[in-house]
Parts: structure tokens; C-alpha cells; sequence
């Protein structure tokens, strides 16, 4: 395991958090869930009916000690949880709207977690994204001041560490999501220990090109500086610009970036997802996430092409977010 992940381990190990795993039924969560248990890293909570889950964990050989197993239809305390969603959805779901609801993994997990009975969750290895966040989204819900979650990458090859955002969630980003997007991957920077330098892209440079699409990101720039005085940030760039200390150089003298940014801020989720999957394919970098922010609590989607790795890399972030 790389470093990033051996200083996130130290940074968790005996906090005594617990993650949820709603997908309680699949073999890539059930090892990975035996061994964030057996390494005492955290307790995994395990969704789903007990006798069919320590089924499945027979088959696969796989030991449960330190795991939770909850099934919803049994939870002693469902009622607490229903009335706790009814009034969350401030109006938007009956008491019988929520026990139907509260029966779906995602949606329960999320309430545990609402409710302070677990720490975070993980989902997305046999659900889709919106299926992952719109119980996030709903329930836990942004911090204050964050108008919309965000999704990051962060680029991992050797001692080389990026983030990468937003490649999951905002299609359309504006500036004002654009600038907070900044703001939260700079935070999310600092839990991997990076040093955050923020480049905002495009396909200008300070000025290169004008259209609404660089204006866009001019503008975010100036509001990510007017909110977050603290962070370094700057833009618009190319890439070679933010990444190329003799292209910073020539094309950017003046900017506060020259060449040494590490957290990239795409303008669109087109330009972000594809930049993080040329950077994977071609640049053998590890792509770890995406990683969920601005919500407040940790919730993370997996892909559902995951493998265990990523599910225990996914769990231990969660919980490092968690702290």
C-alpha cells in the first residue's frame, strides 16, 4: 500500500469509527469489510437480511469478526429513525412513506449515519451513483455555505500526489460552483497532506482566448480568492501552464501558480472525467475515488467495476474524512 494510504491508516487506526456498507450481499464488500475489521482500521457496519450475508461470507470464505450486521426489517430501532426521516423531509414523507423508504439499503445506511450511529457510509459496488447520493443528498445533506457537492480523484503514481475536480457529480459547473468546488478540494488536499496550490482550467491562459467559457473560470477565480483569502488559487490556465514551470514562465509570468500547481479544478464534468481517465490510462496513475465533498458527513460511491482494493481504500478514506 502506498503512502498516502499507510499515513491515512495511522491517521484513523484506533478512533474507533464505523463505516456503513449497504451492499451487505456483495463478495467485494464483504472481504474488504473482513479486512478493515481484522487490521482494526474500523468497524464496518454491514446491511442486509443476517442469514443471507453470512451466507455469502461463508462461500467466499470470509470471516465477519468486528463486523455489524443490521438488517433494516428487524432494526430495533427503526421507529426512532423513521421519525427522525419524517422530519428531516420537513414534510415531503409520511410516517408510511418513511418505513417503505427506510427499508432501502442506501437510504437506511444514510439515516444511520444521520442519526450519529455510524461514522459514514460507502455504496456504488451494485448501485448507481444517484442511487448512492440522492439519500446524501436528502438526508445529510451540503454544509453550510456549499451550494453543491462535488466529486474528486485524487492522482496517485509513487511519491506523486493530485487532486482532480470535479469528475462526478456537477455537469455544468457555473462560477460560483466553480469556486466553491475549489474552496472543498483544497481542504480535501490538505487531509492527504498536499499542500494545496489551485489551478483552474481552460483552454486559455490569463486572457488567451476570451469567450463566456474562459470567463467563467476568470470569475470563479476572483470569488474562490474573495471567499478563501487563505488558499492559493489562481487561473485561467492550460494545463501546461499550471503543471510546467517553463510554460508558467512564458505564458503566466505573474501569476501566483508558476508551473507547481496540484489540485486542478476542471471547468466541466466533460473535460474532468475525461482528463482523469487519459491521466489513469496513459499516465499510470492510481485514480482513488471519487471522493464526495462539501456534504457533512462522509458518504463515497463506488464505481460498480470496483474491485476489494478500491472498497477498503474507499472505507479508509471515508473515515479519515470522518475526523
Amino acid at each position: 500500500m502506498s503512502n498516502l494510504f499507510a499515513t491515512l491508516t495511522d491517521k484513523v487506526k484506533g478512533k474507533e469509527l464505523k463505516i456503513v456498507f449497504p451492499e451487505g450481499t456483495d463478495e467485494r464488500i464483504l472481504t474488504a469489510a473482513s479486512r478493515l475489521a481484522a487490521d482494526g482500521i474500523l468497524t464496518p457496519i454491514v446491511i442486509g437480511n443476517k442469514e443471507q450475508v453470512e451466507a455469502k461470507a461463508h462461500e467466499q470464505n470470509v470471516k465477519l469478526e468486528g463486523c455489524e450486521i443490521i438488517d433494516p426489517s428487524t432494526f430495533a430501532g427503526m421507529d426512532d429513525l423513521v421519525k427522525s426521516f419524517v422530519e428531516r423531509r420537513k414534510g415531503k414523507a409520511t410516517e408510511e412513506d418513511a418505513k417503505k423508504i427506510l427499508l432501502d439499503e442506501n437510504y437506511f445506511g444514510t439515516m444511520l449515519v444521520y442519526t450519529g450511529q455510524a461514522h459514514g457510509l460507502v455504496s456504488g459496488a451494485a448501485h448507481s451513483t444517484a442511487d448512492t447520493v440522492r439519500p446524501a443528498l436528502q438526508i445529510i445533506k451540503t454544509k453550510e455555505g456549499v451550494r453543491k457537492t462535488s466529486g474528486v480523484f485524487i492522482m496517485v503514481r509513487e511519491e506523486e500526489k493530485y487532486v482532480f475536480a470535479d469528475c462526478a457529480i456537477n455537469i455544468s459547473p457555473d462560477s460560483q460552483d466553480l469556486a466553491e468546488i475549489a474552496i472543498e478540494s483544497a481542504k480535501t488536499a490538505e487531509m492527504f497532506d498536499i499542500d494545496p496550490r489551485v489551478a483552474m482550467l481552460s483552454f486559455s491562459t490569463k486572457g488567451s482566448a476570451k469567450s463566456p467559457e474562459t470567463e467563467k473560470v476568470v470569475e470563479a477565480v476572483t470569488i474562490a480568492k474573495e471567499k478563501a483569502p487563505s488558499i492559493t488559487v489562481d487561473g485561467e490556465f492550460q494545463f501546461d501552464a499550471a503543471f510546467v514551470p517553463s510554460v508558467a514562465e512564458k505564458k503566466a509570468p505573474g501569476a501566483d501558480i508558476q508551473g507547481n500547481a496540484n489540485v486542478f479544478v476542471f471547468p466541466s464534468l466533460e473535460a474532468g472525467n475525461i482528463g482523469y481517465k487519459i491521466a489513469q490510462r496513459l499516465g499510470n496513475f492510481e485514480a482513488v475515488g471519487p471522493i464526495l465533498q462539501g456534504l457533512n458527513a462522509p458518504v463515497n460511491d463506488l464505481s460498480r467495476g470496483c474491485n476489494e482494493e478500491d472498497v477498503y481504500k474507499l472505507a479508509l478514506i471515508t473515515a479519515a474524512q470522518a475526523l
